[in-house]
Protein backbone atom coordinates (compact mmCIF):
# COMPACT_ATOMS: atom_id res chain seq x y z
CA UNK A 1 0.00 0.00 0.00
CA UNK A 2 2.70 2.43 1.39
CA UNK A 3 4.80 1.74 -2.15
CA UNK A 4 1.78 2.36 -4.33
CA UNK A 5 0.97 5.82 -2.87
CA UNK A 6 4.79 6.19 -2.88
CA UNK A 7 4.49 5.63 -7.14
CA UNK A 8 1.81 7.49 -7.42
CA UNK A 9 2.88 10.03 -5.69
CA UNK A 10 6.10 10.15 -8.13
CA UNK A 11 4.12 10.08 -11.17
CA UNK A 12 2.09 13.00 -10.44
CA UNK A 13 5.75 15.39 -9.68
CA UNK A 14 5.06 18.30 -11.50
CA UNK A 15 8.84 17.16 -12.65
CA UNK A 16 8.63 14.29 -14.12
CA UNK A 17 8.55 13.45 -17.76
CA UNK A 18 10.67 16.67 -18.70
CA UNK A 19 13.35 14.30 -20.94
CA UNK A 20 12.23 15.73 -23.86
CA UNK A 21 12.68 19.32 -22.76
CA UNK A 22 16.76 18.68 -21.43
CA UNK A 23 17.22 16.67 -25.04
CA UNK A 24 15.59 19.66 -26.84
CA UNK A 25 18.04 21.98 -24.92
CA UNK A 26 21.39 19.97 -25.72
CA UNK A 27 20.55 19.03 -29.39
CA UNK A 28 19.66 23.21 -29.56
CA UNK A 29 23.00 24.10 -27.75
CA UNK A 30 25.35 21.32 -29.48
CA UNK A 31 24.22 22.65 -32.98
CA UNK A 32 24.25 26.13 -32.14
CA UNK A 33 28.07 25.44 -30.73
CA UNK A 34 28.58 23.93 -34.00
CA UNK A 35 26.65 26.03 -35.99
CA UNK A 36 29.00 26.30 -39.02
CA UNK A 37 28.41 22.89 -39.77
CA UNK A 38 25.08 23.65 -40.74
CA UNK A 39 26.14 25.84 -43.00
CA UNK A 40 29.06 23.33 -45.17
CA UNK A 41 26.38 22.75 -48.33
CA UNK A 42 26.81 25.19 -50.63
CA UNK A 43 22.49 24.53 -51.58
CA UNK A 44 22.01 26.67 -48.67
CA UNK A 45 23.11 30.05 -50.33
CA UNK A 46 21.27 29.45 -53.68
CA UNK A 47 18.22 28.29 -51.16
CA UNK A 48 18.38 32.25 -49.59
CA UNK A 49 18.81 33.33 -53.18
CA UNK A 50 15.65 32.08 -54.04
CA UNK A 51 13.88 32.50 -50.45
CA UNK A 52 15.05 36.58 -51.42
CA UNK A 53 13.45 36.36 -54.41
CA UNK A 54 10.31 34.98 -53.42
CA UNK A 55 10.35 38.16 -50.65
CA UNK A 56 11.18 40.84 -53.32
CA UNK A 57 8.71 39.81 -55.89
CA UNK A 58 5.76 38.20 -53.51
CA UNK A 59 5.63 35.40 -55.44
CA UNK A 60 6.71 32.14 -56.31
CA UNK A 61 9.22 30.79 -58.98
CA UNK A 62 7.07 29.16 -61.94
CA UNK A 63 9.82 29.05 -64.66
CA UNK A 64 13.92 29.29 -64.09
CA UNK A 65 15.31 31.75 -64.25
CA UNK A 66 19.01 30.99 -62.82
CA UNK A 67 19.73 28.67 -65.73
CA UNK A 68 20.57 29.50 -69.42
CA UNK A 69 20.31 25.95 -70.78
CA UNK A 70 16.54 25.54 -68.84
CA UNK A 71 15.62 29.52 -68.93
CA UNK A 72 11.59 29.57 -69.22
CA UNK A 73 11.39 26.65 -68.58
CA UNK A 74 8.60 25.32 -66.45
CA UNK A 75 10.16 25.03 -62.68
CA UNK A 76 8.12 25.22 -59.26
CA UNK A 77 9.68 25.45 -56.07
CA UNK A 78 8.31 22.92 -53.71
CA UNK A 79 10.24 24.48 -50.24
CA UNK A 80 9.34 27.71 -51.25
CA UNK A 81 8.68 28.25 -47.57
CA UNK A 82 11.36 27.04 -46.34
CA UNK A 83 13.09 29.29 -48.37
CA UNK A 84 11.65 32.22 -47.59
CA UNK A 85 12.22 31.83 -43.82
CA UNK A 86 16.10 31.23 -44.02
CA UNK A 87 15.97 34.25 -46.10
CA UNK A 88 14.21 36.07 -43.54
CA UNK A 89 16.69 34.81 -41.21
CA UNK A 90 19.94 35.60 -42.88
CA UNK A 91 18.22 39.13 -43.80
CA UNK A 92 17.45 39.93 -39.73
CA UNK A 93 20.71 38.24 -38.34
CA UNK A 94 23.11 37.29 -41.29
CA UNK A 95 24.42 34.20 -41.18
CA UNK A 96 23.54 33.72 -37.55
CA UNK A 97 20.05 33.32 -38.94
CA UNK A 98 19.78 30.22 -40.46
CA UNK A 99 21.88 28.32 -37.98
CA UNK A 100 19.66 29.39 -35.51
CA UNK A 101 16.30 28.83 -37.52
CA UNK A 102 17.90 24.96 -38.78
CA UNK A 103 19.69 24.54 -35.16
CA UNK A 104 15.92 25.38 -33.62
CA UNK A 105 14.15 23.18 -35.65
CA UNK A 106 16.67 20.28 -35.06
CA UNK A 107 15.70 20.26 -31.37
CA UNK A 108 12.52 20.61 -32.12
CA UNK A 109 12.10 17.47 -34.09
CA UNK A 110 14.53 15.42 -31.47
CA UNK A 111 12.59 17.19 -28.61
CA UNK A 112 9.28 15.66 -30.03
CA UNK A 113 11.16 12.44 -30.71
CA UNK A 114 12.21 12.00 -27.24
CA UNK A 115 8.68 12.98 -26.20
CA UNK A 116 6.55 9.89 -28.36
CA UNK A 117 9.23 7.76 -26.70
CA UNK A 118 9.13 8.40 -23.22
CA UNK A 119 5.38 8.15 -22.91
CA UNK A 120 6.12 4.64 -23.64
CA UNK A 121 9.33 3.42 -23.01
CA UNK A 122 11.72 4.25 -20.07
CA UNK A 123 13.87 7.13 -20.26
CA UNK A 124 16.84 4.94 -20.84
CA UNK A 125 15.87 3.14 -23.60
CA UNK A 126 14.68 6.72 -25.17
CA UNK A 127 18.01 7.86 -24.64
CA UNK A 128 19.31 4.93 -26.66
CA UNK A 129 16.82 5.58 -29.50
CA UNK A 130 17.77 9.05 -29.26
CA UNK A 131 21.52 8.33 -29.77
CA UNK A 132 21.78 6.40 -32.45
CA UNK A 133 19.17 8.40 -34.39
CA UNK A 134 21.43 11.61 -33.74
CA UNK A 135 24.34 9.51 -35.06
CA UNK A 136 22.04 8.62 -38.05
CA UNK A 137 21.25 11.68 -38.74
CA UNK A 138 24.14 13.90 -38.21
CA UNK A 139 25.36 13.68 -41.80
CA UNK A 140 22.34 15.65 -43.59
CA UNK A 141 21.52 17.84 -40.40
CA UNK A 142 22.42 21.15 -42.44
CA UNK A 143 20.18 24.59 -43.08
CA UNK A 144 18.24 23.32 -45.66
CA UNK A 145 14.68 23.41 -45.88
CA UNK A 146 14.39 19.37 -45.50
CA UNK A 147 15.91 20.29 -41.69
CA UNK A 148 12.59 22.62 -40.94
CA UNK A 149 10.51 20.01 -42.18
CA UNK A 150 11.58 17.35 -39.80
CA UNK A 151 10.01 18.38 -36.57
CA UNK A 152 6.32 18.18 -38.75
CA UNK A 153 7.14 14.83 -40.28
CA UNK A 154 8.24 13.16 -36.18
CA UNK A 155 4.90 15.22 -35.05
CA UNK A 156 2.22 13.57 -38.19
CA UNK A 157 4.07 10.03 -37.85
CA UNK A 158 3.94 9.89 -34.26
CA UNK A 159 0.39 11.62 -34.33
CA UNK A 160 -0.62 8.80 -36.82
CA UNK A 161 1.15 5.79 -34.99
CA UNK A 162 -0.68 7.53 -31.54
CA UNK A 163 -3.57 6.96 -33.04
CA UNK A 164 -3.23 3.56 -34.31
CA UNK A 165 -1.94 2.01 -31.03
CA UNK A 166 -5.29 3.42 -29.48
CA UNK A 167 -6.93 1.53 -32.39
CA UNK A 168 -8.57 5.12 -32.98
CA UNK A 169 -8.83 7.70 -36.07
CA UNK A 170 -6.36 10.16 -35.80
CA UNK A 171 -6.97 13.93 -34.84
CA UNK A 172 -8.33 16.00 -37.41
CA UNK A 173 -5.87 18.88 -35.35
CA UNK A 174 -2.94 16.88 -37.35
CA UNK A 175 -4.17 17.87 -41.05
CA UNK A 176 -2.85 21.47 -40.71
CA UNK A 177 0.71 19.67 -40.27
CA UNK A 178 0.21 18.36 -43.60
CA UNK A 179 -0.57 21.72 -44.96
CA UNK A 180 2.32 23.36 -43.25
CA UNK A 181 4.77 20.41 -44.64
CA UNK A 182 3.58 20.69 -48.17
CA UNK A 183 4.76 23.92 -48.48
CA UNK A 184 7.96 23.41 -46.46
CA UNK A 185 9.46 20.31 -48.52
CA UNK A 186 8.31 18.05 -51.25
CA UNK A 187 8.80 15.19 -48.79
CA UNK A 188 5.06 15.61 -47.61
CA UNK A 189 4.30 13.20 -50.14
CA UNK A 190 5.93 10.24 -47.83
CA UNK A 191 3.19 11.23 -45.10
CA UNK A 192 0.13 10.70 -47.35
CA UNK A 193 1.86 7.63 -48.35
CA UNK A 194 2.35 6.46 -44.13
CA UNK A 195 -1.63 6.85 -43.85
CA UNK A 196 -2.49 3.91 -45.75
CA UNK A 197 -0.59 1.45 -43.75
CA UNK A 198 -0.79 2.62 -40.49
CA UNK A 199 -4.67 3.24 -41.17
CA UNK A 200 -4.68 -0.66 -41.90
CA UNK A 201 -2.48 -1.25 -38.29
CA UNK A 202 -5.44 0.23 -36.72
CA UNK A 203 -8.35 -1.14 -38.33
CA UNK A 204 -6.86 -4.70 -38.05
CA UNK A 205 -6.12 -4.84 -34.70
CA UNK A 206 -9.46 -3.30 -33.25
CA UNK A 207 -12.62 -5.28 -32.35
CA UNK A 208 -14.24 -6.58 -35.45
CA UNK A 209 -17.65 -4.84 -34.76
CA UNK A 210 -15.71 -1.43 -35.10
CA UNK A 211 -13.29 -1.96 -38.31
CA UNK A 212 -16.03 -0.54 -40.63
CA UNK A 213 -16.51 2.56 -38.98
CA UNK A 214 -12.62 3.21 -38.09
CA UNK A 215 -11.92 2.10 -41.51
CA UNK A 216 -14.12 5.19 -42.84
CA UNK A 217 -12.52 7.47 -40.62
CA UNK A 218 -9.40 7.03 -41.56
CA UNK A 219 -10.34 7.28 -45.16
CA UNK A 220 -11.77 10.62 -44.19
CA UNK A 221 -8.71 11.47 -42.74
CA UNK A 222 -7.18 10.62 -45.39
CA UNK A 223 -8.96 12.77 -47.98
CA UNK A 224 -8.56 15.74 -46.23
CA UNK A 225 -4.85 15.19 -45.84
CA UNK A 226 -4.59 15.25 -49.79
CA UNK A 227 -6.86 18.01 -50.05
CA UNK A 228 -4.72 20.38 -47.42
CA UNK A 229 -1.26 18.94 -49.10
CA UNK A 230 -2.79 21.09 -52.13
CA UNK A 231 -2.98 23.91 -50.13
CA UNK A 232 0.16 25.44 -51.68
CA UNK A 233 0.72 28.18 -54.12
CA UNK A 234 1.19 25.02 -56.82
CA UNK A 235 -1.98 23.83 -55.69
CA UNK A 236 -1.78 19.40 -56.71
CA UNK A 237 1.19 20.56 -58.95
CA UNK A 238 3.30 19.99 -55.41
CA UNK A 239 2.17 16.46 -56.13
CA UNK A 240 2.92 15.95 -59.44
CA UNK A 241 6.88 17.45 -58.55
CA UNK A 242 7.59 14.52 -56.51
CA UNK A 243 6.83 12.16 -59.49
CA UNK A 244 9.23 14.46 -61.35
CA UNK A 245 12.12 13.28 -59.21
CA UNK A 246 11.03 9.81 -58.95
CA UNK A 247 11.56 10.11 -62.76
CA UNK A 248 15.30 11.19 -62.54
CA UNK A 249 16.39 7.51 -63.18
CA UNK A 250 19.99 6.82 -64.15
CA UNK A 251 20.52 10.40 -62.83
CA UNK A 252 19.45 9.90 -59.09
CA UNK A 253 22.55 7.27 -58.50
CA UNK A 254 25.19 9.99 -59.52
CA UNK A 255 24.05 12.11 -56.67
CA UNK A 256 25.55 11.27 -53.85
CA UNK A 257 22.27 11.68 -51.02
CA UNK A 258 20.58 9.44 -53.69
CA UNK A 259 22.70 6.99 -54.00
CA UNK A 260 22.25 3.09 -52.09
CA UNK A 261 23.95 3.09 -48.64
CA UNK A 262 27.36 1.42 -49.01
CA UNK A 263 29.13 -0.39 -46.01
CA UNK A 264 32.49 -0.64 -48.04
CA UNK A 265 33.75 0.80 -44.51
CA UNK A 266 31.92 0.49 -40.89
CA UNK A 267 29.72 3.57 -40.49
CA UNK A 268 27.02 4.30 -37.96
CA UNK A 269 24.55 2.98 -40.26
CA UNK A 270 25.56 -0.38 -39.85
CA UNK A 271 26.82 -0.52 -36.41
CA UNK A 272 23.08 0.34 -35.47
CA UNK A 273 21.72 -2.12 -37.72
CA UNK A 274 23.93 -5.22 -36.05
CA UNK A 275 23.60 -3.89 -32.85
CA UNK A 276 19.56 -3.57 -33.75
CA UNK A 277 19.18 -7.09 -34.99
CA UNK A 278 21.54 -8.72 -32.37
CA UNK A 279 19.24 -6.98 -29.49
CA UNK A 280 16.02 -8.15 -31.23
CA UNK A 281 17.66 -11.98 -31.93
CA UNK A 282 18.39 -12.08 -27.79
CA UNK A 283 15.42 -10.00 -26.45
CA UNK A 284 13.07 -12.33 -29.00
CA UNK A 285 11.58 -8.90 -29.41
CA UNK A 286 7.81 -9.65 -31.85
CA UNK A 287 5.68 -7.24 -33.67
CA UNK A 288 2.35 -6.76 -35.47
CA UNK A 289 2.49 -8.17 -39.10
CA UNK A 290 1.47 -4.51 -40.52
CA UNK A 291 4.50 -3.15 -38.00
CA UNK A 292 6.98 -5.19 -39.56
CA UNK A 293 6.10 -4.18 -42.95
CA UNK A 294 6.53 -0.55 -42.20
CA UNK A 295 9.68 -1.42 -40.32
CA UNK A 296 11.00 -3.20 -43.71
CA UNK A 297 9.40 -0.40 -45.78
CA UNK A 298 11.82 2.06 -43.84
CA UNK A 299 14.96 -0.71 -44.05
CA UNK A 300 14.22 -0.98 -47.71
CA UNK A 301 14.35 3.21 -48.30
CA UNK A 302 17.25 3.50 -46.64
CA UNK A 303 19.43 0.48 -48.16
CA UNK A 304 18.03 2.27 -51.55
CA UNK A 305 19.13 5.85 -50.85
CA UNK A 306 21.49 7.38 -48.15
CA UNK A 307 19.07 10.09 -47.71
CA UNK A 308 16.63 7.90 -46.06
CA UNK A 309 18.41 7.09 -43.39
CA UNK A 310 17.09 9.84 -41.22
CA UNK A 311 13.96 8.83 -41.97
CA UNK A 312 14.67 5.56 -40.93
CA UNK A 313 16.41 6.89 -37.41
CA UNK A 314 13.34 9.07 -36.70
CA UNK A 315 10.21 6.82 -38.05
CA UNK A 316 11.53 3.64 -36.87
CA UNK A 317 11.36 4.20 -33.14
CA UNK A 318 7.96 5.53 -33.16
CA UNK A 319 6.26 2.31 -34.78
CA UNK A 320 8.65 -0.02 -32.12
CA UNK A 321 7.29 1.54 -29.14
CA UNK A 322 4.31 0.44 -28.33
CA UNK A 323 5.35 -3.33 -29.01
CA UNK A 324 8.36 -3.04 -27.53
CA UNK A 325 6.95 -1.38 -24.29
CA UNK A 326 4.85 -4.50 -23.94
CA UNK A 327 7.58 -6.72 -24.11
CA UNK A 328 10.43 -4.75 -22.00
CA UNK A 329 8.16 -2.80 -19.82
CA UNK A 330 8.17 1.23 -20.45
CA UNK A 331 6.00 4.46 -18.86
CA UNK A 332 3.29 5.77 -18.48
CA UNK A 333 3.76 9.59 -17.64
CA UNK A 334 1.12 12.15 -17.72
CA UNK A 335 1.09 14.98 -20.18
CA UNK A 336 -1.20 17.20 -17.42
CA UNK A 337 0.46 20.77 -17.45
CA UNK A 338 1.18 22.32 -14.30
CA UNK A 339 2.40 25.54 -12.96
CA UNK A 340 6.15 24.71 -11.47
CA UNK A 341 6.48 23.44 -15.06
CA UNK A 342 5.08 26.42 -16.75
CA UNK A 343 8.04 28.25 -14.89
CA UNK A 344 10.82 26.25 -15.70
CA UNK A 345 9.86 26.47 -19.11
CA UNK A 346 9.78 30.08 -19.34
CA UNK A 347 13.22 30.56 -17.77
CA UNK A 348 15.00 27.63 -19.88
CA UNK A 349 13.30 30.07 -23.09
CA UNK A 350 14.94 32.94 -21.28
CA UNK A 351 18.27 31.08 -20.88
CA UNK A 352 18.24 29.42 -24.15
CA UNK A 353 17.30 33.38 -26.23
CA UNK A 354 20.26 35.44 -23.73
CA UNK A 355 22.74 32.65 -24.62
CA UNK A 356 22.04 32.42 -28.50
CA UNK A 357 22.71 36.28 -28.43
CA UNK A 358 25.87 36.28 -26.29
CA UNK A 359 27.55 33.21 -27.90
CA UNK A 360 26.36 34.82 -32.02
CA UNK A 361 27.55 38.17 -31.04
CA UNK A 362 31.20 36.33 -30.09
CA UNK A 363 30.91 33.90 -33.00
CA UNK A 364 31.36 34.46 -36.38
CA UNK A 365 29.23 32.25 -38.46
CA UNK A 366 29.46 31.90 -41.98
CA UNK A 367 29.36 29.43 -44.95
CA UNK A 368 31.99 26.55 -45.75
CA UNK A 369 33.44 27.68 -49.08
CA UNK A 370 36.88 26.07 -48.91
CA UNK A 371 35.12 23.40 -51.69
CA UNK A 372 33.56 26.33 -53.65
CA UNK A 373 35.23 28.03 -56.61
CA UNK A 374 34.90 31.87 -54.78
CA UNK A 375 38.96 33.11 -56.31
CA UNK A 376 37.40 31.51 -59.67
CA UNK A 377 33.83 33.20 -59.92
CA UNK A 378 35.55 36.60 -59.21
CA UNK A 379 38.01 36.12 -62.06
CA UNK A 380 34.77 34.82 -64.17
CA UNK A 381 32.02 37.78 -63.32
CA UNK A 382 35.11 40.15 -64.44
CA UNK A 383 34.47 38.10 -67.93
CA UNK A 384 31.33 39.22 -68.28
CA UNK A 385 30.41 35.91 -70.15
CA UNK A 386 26.74 34.41 -70.52
CA UNK A 387 27.36 30.95 -71.67
CA UNK A 388 29.66 29.13 -68.96
CA UNK A 389 30.11 25.23 -68.42
CA UNK A 390 30.24 24.66 -65.22
CA UNK A 391 30.76 21.39 -62.59
CA UNK A 392 27.37 20.34 -61.16
CA UNK A 393 29.29 21.09 -57.70
CA UNK A 394 29.57 24.94 -58.10
CA UNK A 395 25.94 25.20 -59.18
CA UNK A 396 24.28 26.44 -55.96
CA UNK A 397 27.31 28.94 -55.42
CA UNK A 398 26.95 30.43 -59.25
CA UNK A 399 23.11 31.20 -58.57
CA UNK A 400 24.28 32.83 -55.10
CA UNK A 401 26.47 35.14 -57.03
CA UNK A 402 24.39 35.70 -59.86
CA UNK A 403 25.87 33.52 -62.35
CA UNK A 404 23.41 32.11 -65.15
CA UNK A 405 23.93 28.20 -64.67
CA UNK A 406 24.60 25.71 -67.23
CA UNK A 407 23.88 23.22 -64.42
CA UNK A 408 22.91 23.05 -60.80
CA UNK A 409 21.36 21.27 -57.93
CA UNK A 410 17.49 21.41 -58.99
CA UNK A 411 18.03 17.74 -61.07
CA UNK A 412 14.18 17.39 -61.53
CA UNK A 413 14.51 20.70 -63.95
CA UNK A 414 17.04 19.58 -66.24
CA UNK A 415 16.12 15.88 -66.45
CA UNK A 416 17.81 12.43 -66.33
CA UNK A 417 19.44 12.31 -69.90
CA UNK A 418 21.04 15.89 -69.74
CA UNK A 419 22.06 15.02 -65.94
CA UNK A 420 23.80 12.10 -67.49
CA UNK A 421 25.29 13.71 -70.41
CA UNK A 422 26.38 16.45 -68.16
CA UNK A 423 27.95 14.21 -65.78
CA UNK A 424 29.60 11.65 -68.71
CA UNK A 425 31.08 14.61 -70.42
CA UNK A 426 32.73 16.21 -67.16
CA UNK A 427 34.07 12.50 -65.89
CA UNK A 428 34.94 12.16 -69.57
CA UNK A 429 32.89 8.70 -69.64
CA UNK A 430 31.91 10.08 -72.88
CA UNK A 431 34.78 12.62 -74.16
CA UNK A 432 32.30 13.47 -77.61
CA UNK A 433 29.42 14.48 -74.87
CA UNK A 434 32.26 16.70 -73.76
CA UNK A 435 32.56 18.66 -77.26
CA UNK A 436 29.24 18.02 -78.60
CA UNK A 437 27.79 19.77 -75.35
CA UNK A 438 30.23 22.77 -75.79
CA UNK A 439 29.40 23.23 -79.25
CA UNK A 440 25.32 22.62 -79.22
CA UNK A 441 25.31 25.31 -75.93
CA UNK A 442 27.61 27.55 -77.31
CA UNK A 443 29.75 27.78 -74.41
CA UNK A 444 32.10 30.39 -73.77
CA UNK A 445 34.21 29.43 -70.69
CA UNK A 446 34.02 26.46 -68.58
CA UNK A 447 34.42 26.61 -65.04
CA UNK A 448 35.15 22.88 -63.29
CA UNK A 449 37.32 21.37 -60.81
CA UNK A 450 41.20 21.34 -61.18
CA UNK A 451 41.22 18.04 -60.81
CA UNK A 452 38.52 16.65 -63.31
CA UNK A 453 39.07 14.99 -66.19
CA UNK A 454 36.99 17.53 -68.49
CA UNK A 455 39.75 19.90 -66.78
CA UNK A 456 42.86 17.81 -67.74
CA UNK A 457 41.79 17.54 -71.92
CA UNK A 458 41.18 21.32 -72.09
CA UNK A 459 44.82 22.30 -71.15
CA UNK A 460 46.13 20.11 -73.98
CA UNK A 461 42.98 21.08 -76.31
CA UNK A 462 43.21 23.98 -79.17
CA UNK A 463 41.33 26.41 -79.11
CA UNK A 464 41.26 26.83 -75.29
CA UNK A 465 42.98 29.27 -72.87
CA UNK A 466 43.43 28.34 -69.10
CA UNK A 467 43.20 32.23 -67.76
CA UNK A 468 42.63 30.76 -64.18
CA UNK A 469 43.33 28.20 -62.16
CA UNK A 470 43.78 26.96 -57.83
CA UNK A 471 43.27 24.74 -56.17
CA UNK A 472 40.00 24.22 -56.63
CA UNK A 473 38.57 25.52 -59.70
CA UNK A 474 40.12 26.15 -63.66
CA UNK A 475 38.80 28.60 -65.91
CA UNK A 476 38.97 27.43 -69.89
CA UNK A 477 38.14 30.38 -72.22
CA UNK A 478 37.33 29.77 -75.59
CA UNK A 479 39.81 31.59 -77.77
CA UNK A 480 39.70 30.78 -81.49
CA UNK A 481 43.58 30.59 -82.41
CA UNK A 482 44.67 29.89 -78.97
CA UNK A 483 47.44 27.16 -78.63
CA UNK A 484 47.49 24.88 -75.50
CA UNK A 485 50.82 25.35 -73.13
CA UNK A 486 50.94 22.06 -71.37
CA UNK A 487 52.29 19.36 -73.33
CA UNK A 488 51.50 15.44 -72.71
CA UNK A 489 54.13 13.81 -71.04
CA UNK A 490 56.18 11.25 -73.30
CA UNK A 491 58.23 8.97 -72.16
CA UNK A 492 60.70 8.38 -74.88
CA UNK A 493 61.44 4.95 -73.91
CA UNK A 494 58.17 3.56 -74.19
CA UNK A 495 57.32 1.22 -76.97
Amino acid sequence: MTISVANVAEDASPMRGLLPLWVGVLIYALFLVAGNRLLIDPDTMWQITVGQWISDQRAVPETDIYSFTMRGQPWISTQWLAQVLYAKAYAIAGWSGPVVLAATAIAATFGMFARFLSRRLSDSTTLVFMAAALALTVPHLLARPHVLALPVMVAWVGGLIAAADRQRAPSFWLLPLMALWANLHGGFVFGLVLIAPIALDAVLNADVKLRKALALRWAAFAVAALALSCCTPYGWNSLLASQKILALGAALSLIMEWRPTEFGSVGAFEICLLLGIGLALFRGVKLPPLRIVLLLGLLHMALAQGRAVEILALLAPLILAAPLARQIGGNEVSSAAAPMRGVLFASVAVVLVAGTFAYASMHRFEPHTRGSPVAAVVELKKLNLARVFNDYDFGGYLIANGVATFIDGRTELFGEKFFVDHNAASGLMEPENLFRLLDEYGIEATLMRTQSAATKLLDHIDGWQKIYADDIATIHLRKPGAVHTVEPAVDPKAK
